[in-house]
């Protein structure tokens, strides 16, 4: 693995992470701790999607967003070349370590960074039904993983000095508001509720997050809809802003949320990046893993089970009707809320 050492530091690195928008977002607070140590400069290579999460960022001076057209067939070597010839003396930051950067990093002329992805010990502990290589995994969340290109092991910051950091305008923060304005009580806390995840298996389906929505409102608690997906009961629209905002309204209304419950999802890392704390169920996805929610306030909800964790991404089917979700009750996770509320 190619090291770098700050003795030698670059002013300029590019780094590179195409998906997903949770681990995408996972790098903002690894590039910011560099940034402020040896005063280093990114220009990031992502998604065009996921373009918006580096707006303000201060140790992102540019970034190149891609979308599929760019990453087909001969567009894609033609892409990279370009990259590498504007950006040729400078270091490049995989943090992706896919066959698509690894194509990226053959033709690079600087040097080389990657990350620690660990995918065969998540595998072999997968297989194992968690025997081996668990202390390893557990050492270090994703966030620490992307850090350790950079610095010995040793030396990789707490995972605190690494979390997502989102930059919001004072334009954003008064557009949300204004939007959230008709939705807050005085007196009253006001939570963000996120039901979507890419995997099926890593939330409540919608009909439990109608039940506990009831629980909310039967307990005085005031709550609004983010995210995309699958469009809520008309009894719901006064309180929905699904599938109706882009990725920086997304942040926005989470930062002016109270608390952010979700399953094991991207707008989790997001509430980390704007500060407000987040509540989270995790079913067949678990901590080795490394996506568990890094603010010093959030809190995970998950079941002690044998069969966890059951895949690498949550994805599959369940003989047990996934029991690991379907087993937490809202009641916990009222339970849960209203301590951190407190």
């Amino acid at each position: 693995m190619a090291r770098y050492s700050a003795s030698i530091s670059n002013k300029h690195m590019v780094a590179v992470r195409f998906s997903s928008m949770g681990d995408v977002a996972l790098t903002t607070g690894v590039l910011l701790d560099w940034h402020k140590k040896y005063g280093t400069m990114f220009t990031v290579v992502t998604k065009e999607a996921f373009e918006p999460l580096f707006l303000n960022h201060p140790a992102v001076e540019n970034v190149i967003g891609c979308d599929e057209n760019d990453l087909r067939g001969q567009a894609q070597p033609m892409l990279f070349r370009a990259i590498m010839e504007k950006y040729t003396d400078s270091p490049l930051l995989d943090l992706h370590r896919t066959f698509r950067t690894g194509m990226m990093a053959r033709i690079w002329r600087d040097a080389i960074i990657l990350y620690k992805k660990m995918a065969l010990a998540r595998r072999i502990f997968l297989w194992s039904k968690g025997r081996f290589f668990g202390e390893d995994l557990r050492r270090f969340n994703v966030p620490q993983r992307y850090a350790i290109g950079l610095y010995d092991e040793a030396d990789v910051p707490a995972a605190e000095e690494l979390r997502p950091a989102l930059f919001l305008s004072e334009e954003e923060k008064d557009w949300a508001e204004e939007a959230l304005r008709p939705l807050r009580r005085e007196g009253h806390p006001l939570v963000a509720l996120h039901p979507f995840a890419t995997h099926s298996a890593k939330s409540w389906p919608l009909e439990r997050w109608m039940d506990f929505a009831d629980m909310l409102r039967e307990n005085g608690i005031d709550y609004f809809w983010v995210g995309r997906g699958d469009e809520l009961p008309e009894s719901e629209k006064a309180r929905s802003f699904v599938n109706s905002t882009d990725l920086r309204q997304l942040c926005s209304l989470i930062a002016g949320a109270d608390v952010l419950v979700t399953g094991d999802s991207g707008p989790m890392h997001l509430a980390t990046g704007v500060g407000t704390p987040a509540l989270a169920m995790f079913g067949p996805t678990c901590r080795e893993w490394g996506f568990f929610p890094s603010g010093k306030n959030d809190r995970v909800i998950q079941l002690d089970m044998p069969c966890r964790p059951c895949s690498l991404h949550g994805s599959g089917t369940c003989k047990k009707g996934n029991a690991c979700i379907m087993g937490i009750e809202p009641q916990r996770m009222l339970t849960e809320l209203k301590d951190m509320l407190a």
